[in-house]
């Protein structure tokens, strides 16, 4: 199992459909389908909590399901997850009282999922964040202030200086288009290759 952790527009999603064509099965982030998401961007002190349970959920479903699969890849993940809930508590979007129950939760559902094989850190600056949010369009999250995204970065720098649940490898693409760039797709897929060849 393959996890592709990052910030919102980094390209996580582009790259679990690259592996896709690799061979992977593709396990994607509950943003389409997800009752609550676009209304938490609007209102984020009632809805973070439900939200962030929301997420929890489904992304403990998706670990539980990839276990079982030899060539899995997910776009983010249970790990990553806990960046957002602490980033909304430290706010105080999330009350200290909210906040607990999630980490709780988050405890209990660790301790029954495995690890990934590799977890892939996609970093990237935040003025390079926002150029792709604001290309890809998405209305939620245009309404979103710069502070957050600033913060939201820290706070992904801040956990993976740390990270050592798995194996991890740390892909700067500030100056890549893995997307519709043949050689920086190239790149990144070396990379990962490299580092799960490592492992064997």
């Amino acid at each position: 199992m393959i996890v592709i952790e990052g910030v919102v527009g980094v390209g996580k999603s582009s790259l679990m459909h690259i592996l896709g064509k690799e061979g992977y099965i593709e396990f994607e982030e509950p943003v389409v389908d997800n009752p609550i998401l676009d209304k938490f961007y609007y209102d984020r002190v009632r809805y973070s909590f439900p939200l962030q349970v929301f997420f929890l959920n489904k992304r403990f479903e998706h670990i539980k399901k990839a276990k079982d699969i030899n060539n899995a890849v997910m776009d983010r993940s249970i790990y990553g997850d806990a960046i957002f809930a602490r980033m909304l508590n430290l706010s105080q979007e999330m009350s200290d009282e909210e906040f607990q129950i999630y980490e709780e939760l988050l405890i209990n559902m660790l301790e029954h999922v495995q690890a990934p094989k590799l977890m892939v850190y996609l970093e990237i600056g935040v003025e390079e964040a926002m150029r792709r949010i604001h290309k890809r369009g998405r209305d939620y999250e245009l309404i979103v202030e710069q502070d957050y995204w600033e913060k939201l970065n820290h706070e992904y720098q801040d956990y993976f200086k740390d990270y050592d649940l798995s194996p991890l490898l740390v892909i700067n693409v500030d100056n890549l288009d893995f997307e519709n760039n043949p050689d920086d797709r190239k790149y990144v897929m070396d990379k990962i290759d490299e580092a799960l060849e490592g492992l064997e």
